[in-house]
């Protein structure tokens, strides 16, 4: 039986920041940089952009600052040898390329730089530099940079826009996501990290046609606000082939999709922030806080071993009216640094947030399986389609809701059907190793890529029935109960690095952040207030279902339920 919701999920959480006044539309935008331009007599104006961003848009709307055009691309190496440069990296793997070292720069031939610059300085009237390494032309006398969030990039793909420097439209969209997952969003990120502390103004281009801007200090003000607050990421949702019905009906989805199978409501590098100017509304990509202020959100001792990347990840999984998720297997920490240059692997763990009658999770190899004979059929069913007898081989564990099963990189599984399933992760999101999906195809009516070549050489054998059952299984251990408020230790695995605890909350509990970041999920109740005991903050509200972060600079918070009784998921990084 699903849980009656709640009616209360927002998906459209924001913060409101003071400090400046923001803009809408080109003509007001256009009026703002002119102002900011006008003791110049020939101002230059310098319009930095992610990749993707729609800079024939941008140039129609800002027709009215009259300026002379240079564009940025003009200054770079062919597409053909950006293509040749950046091909080690892409790979012909249909899914995984290979993390880069690569900047910007590297791409700009000097001597064209030199050339636009003589230009540049000798232009009269107003000079617009504009497109991705705009800032690396000049410096100008004004400088914007204009965002795009992953998962709006990720929608352009879909719908035809083609990678940067490149004539891919007609590319599969997992073709498109590789190229900008491992190079060019990684270039982007270096060239941003440098930006921040300089820009004049943002840009915020994540609706076609509906452009927002706000001053470069209002911006860095809202940035500072969420590293030193309690906050939400703008969650979003995208169906797939197994996907369910949960989530329509307790985070109020379209009721006419087909399905919803992913949300995700916790991944810095994927999702958005809002922030509210008066009555304008900012997105902002939220990885440009991690990039800001790292050290306030995730710690010292976090930011020490990963520097400015968020390393926890909270998604949702619906297989609720729904399907199994594909057999799959994550790399082991040595794979994923010798084959692809991460430096950590994607170990997770699947938090059972509701699940029917006969839900079920995949997990583990059963005893004394056959090696070869496993992987020759896996090998047959891929090359013929023959069904793949899975739970010969693999064990099936009933579920309840609360469980809680952890899954090291190297681990066997899947979730079954009719199960909605919290993920708690490590970051590196993309590294899934498909062993057999069920003889599926995907929405877009072709076979879904499997990845058995990869898989094979990660499965850990020796994780059979009664290592996964003394090790993986609900290993919730109470660790503290006292009047109002029960905590228990319930993850993850030794090999893991990321702690979760659970706190069933009936009055209120006070919380430290021990020196690191904290991601939290409302798994039962109505909702919480989080609240500061000093005043540092105000009282920030979250509901059922909604994943929430705590910056380790929140040293000291108080959690107290809405109504009745709440359970709260906290995972932190261990020390």
């Amino acid at each position: 039986m699903m849980t009656k919701p709640y009616g209360n999920y927002d998906k459209e959480p924001v913060k409101r920041i003071e400090s400046c006044q923001a803009y809408e539309g080109y003509g007001p935008i256009t009026e703002a940089i002119l102002r900011a331009a006008k003791d110049n007599e020939n101002p230059v104006i310098v319009l930095e952009t992610y990749t993707q961003v729609d800079t024939g848009e941008i140039l129609e709307g800002l027709a009215g600052l009259n300026a002379r055009v240079f564009h940025a691309r003009d200054c770079m190496v062919s597409d053909r040898e950006y293509q040749e440069r950046i091909r080690p990296y892409v790979t012909d793997d249909r899914v995984f390329g290979i993390m880069n070292t690569l900047n910007i720069q590297d791409f700009y031939r000097p001597d064209q730089v030199e050339k636009m610059r003589e230009e540049i300085a000798h232009a009269k009237g107003t000079a617009l530099v504009i497109g991705v390494g705009a800032s690396l032309v000049c410096q100008g006398d004004v400088l914007i940079y204009a965002d795009l969030a992953r998962w709006e990039i990720q929608r352009r793909f879909a719908a035809g826009a083609p990678n940067w420097k490149s004539d891919n439209e007609k590319a599969h969209k997992l073709a498109k996501f590789k190229q900008g997952f491992f190079v060019e969003w990684r270039m982007a990120d270096r060239l941003k990290r440098r930006l921040l502390e300089k820009i004049d103004f943002l840009l915020d281009t994540n609706r076609r046609g509906e452009p927002k801007m706000v001053c470069g200090d209002g911006f860095r003000a809202g940035l500072e606000k969420f590293s030193r607050e309690p906050f939400r990421l703008v969650p979003y949702f995208a169906p797939e082939v197994w996907g369910g019905q949960w989530m329509k009906e307790v985070c109020g989805l379209d009721r006419s999709a087909p399905n919803y199978a992913w949300a995700f409501d916790g991944v810095p590098e994927e999702n958005s922030i809002y922030m509210q100017f008066g009555e304008i509304r900012i997105e902002v990509p939220s990885i440009d806080v991690v990039f800001f202020r790292p050290r306030q959100l995730l710690g010292e001792r976090v930011h020490a071993r990963f520097g400015d990347e968020y390393p926890i990840r909270f998604d949702f999984l619906d297989t609720m009216g729904g399907q199994n998720l594909s057999l799959q297997v994550h790399p082991l920490t040595e794979y994923i640094q010798s084959v692809f240059g991460m430096h950590y692997t994607q170990d997770e763990s699947y938090y059972i947030l509701d699940c029917g009658e006969e839900s079920s999770v995949y997990l583990g190899l059963k005893e004394g399986v056959d090696r070869e004979k496993m992987l020759e059929e896996l090998e047959e069913a891929q090359r013929s389609g023959r069904p793949f007898p899975a739970e010969k081989y693999v064990n099936r564990w009933p579920v309840k809701k609360h469980d809680h099963f952890l899954i090291p990189g190297g681990t066997v599984h899947c979730s079954g059907s009719d199960t909605m399933v919290l993920e708690v992760s490590a970051t590196p999101y993309i590294f899934t190793f498909k062993l057999w999906d069920w003889g599926r195809v995907g929405l877009d009516g072709l076979p879904r890529p499997v990845h058995l070549e990869h898989g094979k050489e990660n499965i850990q054998w020796d994780r059979t029935t009664g290592w996964v059952e003394k090790n993986l299984l609900n290993r919730i251990e109470v660790l503290e109960e006292r009047d109002g408020v029960r905590v228990e230790r319930t993850g993850l695995h030794e090999r893991e690095f990321i702690e979760t605890r659970r706190y069933t909350i009936r009055d209120f509990c006070e919380l430290e952040s021990e020196g690191g970041v904290s991601s939290c999920n409302v798994v039962e109740g109505k909702g919480a207030v989080i609240e500061s005991p000093d005043g540092a903050f105000a009282p920030y509200e979250v509901h059922y279902a909604e994943t929430f972060i705590v910056p380790a600079s929140v040293e000291r918070f108080l959690i107290r339920p809405i109504e009745g009784e709440v359970k709260i998921l906290r995972a932190t990084v261990r020390g």
